[in-house]
């Protein structure tokens, strides 16, 4: 029996995580929390709405915490499971784009395993399995390019909410659809794989999938290539990181191979959508960029949905802020030492970040 401790269970992926453990016996919910919404229907024997996460941790003394929280929020109870060696199912890629160092290092010291729960990485995660390092050339994550595929960059500028959480796959919260709509989501997921399989930005590339079955591929050093192939479920990968290194007996539908598919590839358009180069360049310039380049999306992203900015302005005034920060080195913050330091340079990016979508 694996003891879950659920943390963002309201959301998309913990609604869904509570119906695989309910239904799978070898898993067991320890305990379950959320950032507001009450957790009235949701039977755990500790229950917690806001309040400090790693204390509840504490107390339940978990198996697996699965990270479902959205944003920056999530850091903490990332590098508690890492540090005491508890396993990670991750779900919150933020915490470790903004504190990859820190967290590998927590994970050095503590061992605990990370099992990415991001369908990308679960997928990355499954084609690697048991593969020695020099024998990978490339990681290609896939993505479905989002509402406004083949649209440019001037077709993008009047862009509504609305449409922008008209995802054309998957059933997301507000935050990451309209991250997939920027495909500011591909350049997070960029820079968490980096951090989960330790290979350098320069081989780590993004092609757009829009049927979304083919979930990401790892070309190997003798010319081929593994994809990890399955209907767009999330209820797999949830499966997959909560019961590893076991398989959740139909957690989710199978691919039908009676019926005809028919699978394309694009190449990114970088100038409609710049998100990912971004975030490449956050990512190889190291230390708080990474953080910066989080927070400052976080924040537009949520002035986004408030009307006061439109859709291009998102990633254009992320670069501006990343840009500065680079420029400046702002002198309150320098690498990463601790958590503090990220969480420094998260404040100063969400508040230069809001000053300049005010000033636009």
């Amino acid at each position: 029996m694996k003891r879950v401790a659920l943390l963002g269970a309201t959301g998309s992926i913990g609604r869904q995580a509570i119906e695989i453990v309910q239904s799978h016996p070898a898993l067991e919910l320890c305990a379950v929390a959320s950032a507001t919404t009450p957790l009235d229907d949701v039977d755990a024997p500790l229950k917690q709405v806001g309040g400090d996460l790693v204390e509840l941790l504490e107390r339940a003394k978990p198996d697996v915490v699965l990270n479902a929280v959205v944003g920056f929020a999530g850091i903490h109870a990332t590098l508690w499971a890492l540090e005491h060696g508890v396993e990670l199912a991750l779900a919150n890629k933020e915490s470790l784009v903004a504190a990859g160092e820190l967290a590998l290092a927590a994970q050095r010291r503590g061992g605990g395993r990370i099992l990415p729960v991001d369908s990308e990485h679960s997928a990355l995660f499954q084609c690697l399995e048991g593969r020695e390092p020099e024998q990978v050339d490339a990681l290609v994550i896939t993505g479905s390019g989002g509402p406004f595929r083949g649209r440019t960059r001037d077709e993008l500028t009047a862009v509504t909410v609305e449409e922008a959480l008209a995802h054309p796959t998957w059933r997301m919260g507000p935050k990451i659809t309209v991250d997939s709509a920027t495909l500011a989501n591909k350049g997070l997921e960029l820079i968490e794989a980096h951090f989960l399989f330790d290979i350098p930005y320069e081989r780590i590339e993004v092609v757009v999938h829009p049927q979304s079955i083919v979930h990401s591929m790892v070309e190997f050093c003798d010319g081929s290539t593994l994809a990890q192939v399955s209907p767009p479920d999330m209820r797999l990968t949830i499966s997959l990181a909560m019961g590893w290194p076991n398989r959740v007996p139909d957690a989710a539908p199978a691919m039908d191979w009676t019926k005809p598919h028919k699978w394309t590839f694009e190449p990114l358009d970088d100038k409609a959508f710049p998100a990912v180069e971004l975030a490449r360049r956050a990512g190889r310039a190291g230390g708080c960029a990474p953080a910066v380049y989080n927070a400052a999306n976080e924040a537009l992203v949520a002035a986004f949905h408030a009307g006061t900015i439109s859709f291009v302005q998102i990633v254009d005034t992320v670069a501006d802020v990343l840009d500065e920060w680079l420029r400046k080195h702002h002198p309150s913050v320098g690498n990463p030492g601790t958590v503090e330091d990220v969480e420094k340079a998260d404040a100063w990016a969400r508040s230069r970040a809001t000053e300049l979508a005010i000033r636009d």
